[in-house]
């Protein structure tokens, strides 16, 4: 099959690339039926990519909290706690598997509009599934289509539009430990004009102490086709966050007391409760240790993105697209001794022209495109000193600067046969980062500065490549080798490994090669089957770790490493209304070049980590679903499903002395649901849910933790030690009961 997406980052085919791919650009159409030019989003499945889709229908009928529910049906993709209730770490191929908190390494999307800024950072607080149609999940080194940052690919979310929608559907889900979750959404298509608007607020106790949030999200979505050949369309999304954080715990401590128990305050608490050490002055010299309660830890964030798209179709063949996004987010983190605060204002403007053509003599789609986008950095450190509220003390640092990234992108996709397609790409991006940091240092309550400036700029070049053979309906055949670059974020290069401000200005940008292999197999429309084989080289690759409780996370250049692995997806639907899916990852990494130092007192010892496996990855991760909806009769509607969830156990320091356990989570769901054909009420569905049904504990994140030596002797400290060191990890949730109710009218 093949079929246009204009205006697409890339062109092409929009065949199903794996099982759970079922979207053609034809269903993202809107108005009515227009012969002339087919318009669409701008990254509606481009041809060379491993790709895989999620739709609605998977997470429809469950609570779908947070992003991470819902793609841990894309193979490939981990996910882990960040801070906050729905920061969720996203990890494509062990990508982000190793950074503390948001999404860096992938570039991130709605409906086409970045929602990565240019500073690298992604976080999906914003991001609430119900929202949502679908999600694209683009596997691999992706830097060609989607530049700067695309070390591990990109996610696409796709909120519902007013079609789908058509109508407005009140929704409550409500459930243990406090957690209620109410959304509005309304939709309708007109003529010319489509509109989608969605409103949540969802509040909890949370399941570990201090951890109690309320958020509410605004997501509006809405087109406008005065003509055949134009398009225009609009997205605004807002956030506000409230929430209290507890302290990360080392895993001696999440083995005594995972959710925190008895952590009021120091004097009272109990074995397993984590405490930052505050400046009893909030400046200098004595300290205070403080529970996470007692000190008010906590985020106080918003986001605000607004974007628009203008798309014009010159003829048939041609179509031009032009896109601006102002994106501005504004932190309040005081996430341990130190708060972090400021704004990140930024804008993303790109253009690109597509043309359905010939190439010697063959089909093609052109691409050609230019972008530019920006930041500016205003960030501030204050001490948390005792006394509640994170109440704040002495400023110790300011990073004031820019981040800055242009270039272009060029894409041939050449249809050679009815069974064979080629697709070459190639980005080009020049990047200036340029920032200063200020830290203060008190004697008493007067400061002493230290300025340290970072003028940095960059030349990224991303080749790629890619073949696909599809001999027959059944079968496709695909190999794809592709290039993907990321360059440091000013806030890396002021914090040393110590975990202190300082200079750690070297840092070098990130480069990886990948080459990835796979075969599609549909014998049957009941029957899909998809593995997909990689293997990526890096170079400088980022890698972010704690030096322990109440520091700052720093990061540094591992010289060569190796990613490879295996991704399996599969659906078997053996009779109508059930259906079984599986998601498999096999991901094993390793450092092939890198020597750590460690130094503690007057010694400074030396480690070779070459051939250890990279801290923060599973080396295996299940998702396993068995479902029946029945489909007719009087019981029409009404359905369940078990599902599922592997975790393996993984490393969480160079060394490899430590891993954090494995786990297996099971949930079951039933659920009914009515379409109506009369009255004012057009459908109604209910669900209720027990997850994690065995009641298991278990680690839902852990941070990398650095290794120490001793002071006296220079060699390295036991995993005792690694044990013992606080800043890493979050327990996941107990069993819980969430139920909802969805009418439609």
């Amino acid at each position: 099959m093949r079929c246009r997406t204009h205006g697409a980052v890339a062109l092409g085919l929009c065949a199903s690339f794996a099982p759970f791919t079922v979207a053609f650009a034809d269903d993202a159409q809107i108005g009515p039926a227009r012969e002339e030019i087919i318009v669409t989003a701008p990254i509606e499945k481009p041809a060379g990519q491993t790709l895989a889709s999620i739709d609605q229908s998977t997470f429809e009928n469950s609570p779908a909290f947070s992003i991470g529910q819902v793609l841990q049906y894309s193979p490939g993709v981990t996910i882990k706690q960040g801070n906050g209730p729905r920061d969720v770490g996203i990890s494509i191929r062990g990508s982000n598997a190793r950074n503390g908190f948001g999404v860096r390494n992938i570039q991130v999307f709605e409906d086409g509009f970045p929602v990565t800024q240019p500073d690298g950072l992604s976080r999906t607080d914003l991001t609430d599934p119900h929202a949502y149609s679908g999600i694209d999940v683009y596997r691999g080194p992706s830097s060609a289509l989607f530049g700067n940052y695309a070390t591990g690919g990109a996610v696409n979310f796709r909120t519902r539009t007013g079609a789908q929608i058509d109508g407005v559907e009140v929704v409550t889900d409500a459930g243990k430990f406090g957690y209620l979750n109410g959304y509005i959404t309304a939709g309708k298509q007109l003529e010319n004009f489509e509109y989608a608007a969605f409103i949540s607020h969802v509040r909890g106790d949370g399941h570990i102490s201090t951890s109690d949030f309320n958020t509410t999200t605004v997501n509006l979505l809405a087109t406008y086709m005065p003509s055949d050949r134009d398009k225009f369309t609009f997205k605004f999304i807002n956030n506000d966050l409230n929430a209290h954080l507890p302290i990360r715990q080392s895993l001696y401590q999440y083995r005594a007391n995972a959710f925190q128990q008895g952590c009021l305050t120091a004097a009272t608490a109990v074995v397993g409760c984590g405490t930052v050490n505050l400046f009893t002055n909030g400046f200098s010299g004595a300290t205070t240790p403080q529970t996470a309660a007692e000190a008010g830890l906590g985020r106080d964030d918003r986001r605000t993105i607004a974007g628009a798209r203008w798309e014009h179709g010159f003829d048939d063949a041609t179509t031009l697209r032009t896109q601006v996004v102002y994106d501005v987010k504004d932190i309040k983190q005081p996430t341990g001794a130190t708060s972090a605060q400021g704004a990140t204002p930024s804008f993303n403007v790109m253009s690109d022209i597509t043309r359905d053509g010939s190439l010697f003599g063959v089909p093609a789609t052109h691409l050609a495109g230019v972008f530019f986008n920006r930041a500016d950095l205003n960030g501030y450190t204050y001490n948390v000193m005792p006394g509640g509220n994170a109440t704040l003390g002495g400023l110790t640092a300011t990073t004031f600067g820019k981040v800055s990234n242009f270039g272009a992108r060029l894409r041939e996709e050449v249809h050679v046969s009815p069974e064979w397609d080629v697709i070459v790409g190639l980005g080009l991006e020049y990047s200036d980062l340029s920032a200063r940091n200020t830290t203060y240092r008190y004697t008493g309550t007067t400061p002493a500065t230290a300025v340290l400036d970072a003028k940095r700029h960059f030349f990224n070049v991303a080749p790629e490549a890619a073949v696909f053979f599809t001999p027959d309906d059944a079968w496709q055949a695909r190999a794809h080798v592709s290039t993907g670059y990321g360059i440091p974020q000013a806030s890396n290069f002021f914090v040393t490994p110590a975990g202190v401000s300082g200079n750690n200005t070297a840092l070098k940008p990130q480069r990886n090669l990948g080459f990835d292999a796979g075969v599609d197999w549909t014998p049957v429309p009941e029957v899909k089957l998809g593995i997909t084989g990689f293997y990526e080289f890096f170079k400088n690759e980022f890698v972010t770790q704690s030096p322990g409780a109440g520091l700052l996370s720093y990061t540094f250049n591992a010289p060569k490493s190796e990613h490879r692995g295996v991704e399996v997806a599969g659906q078997w639907r053996p009779i109508s209304g059930f259906a079984a899916t599986i998601s498999y990852t096999f991901n094993s990494q390793i450092y092939t070049t890198y020597t750590e130092r460690l130094s503690a007192g007057t010694q400074s010892t030396a480690f070779n980590r070459s051939g250890n496996d990279i801290p923060g990855v599973e080396p295996h991760n299940v998702s396993a679903r068995l479902a029946y909806d029945q489909p007719s009769g009087d019981l029409a509607g009404f359905g369940g499903f078990l599902e599922m969830n592997f975790r393996d156990r993984f490393t969480i320091d160079n060394a490899n002395l430590v891993q954090a356990p494995d786990y297996t989570l099971f949930n079951l769901n039933i659920h009914y649901g009515r379409e109506l054909a009369d009255g004012y009420v057009k459908s109604f569905r209910i669900f209720l849910e027990v997850q994690n049904l065995m009641d298991r504990t278990y680690v839902a994140s852990a941070n990398n933790v650095s290794n120490s030596i001793s002071a006296t002797t220079g060699l390295q400290n036991l995993a005792s030690g690694v044990l013992a060191a606080t800043g890493s990890v979050y327990a996941g949730a107990p069993r819980n009961v969430v139920g909802g109710l969805k009418v439609r009218f």
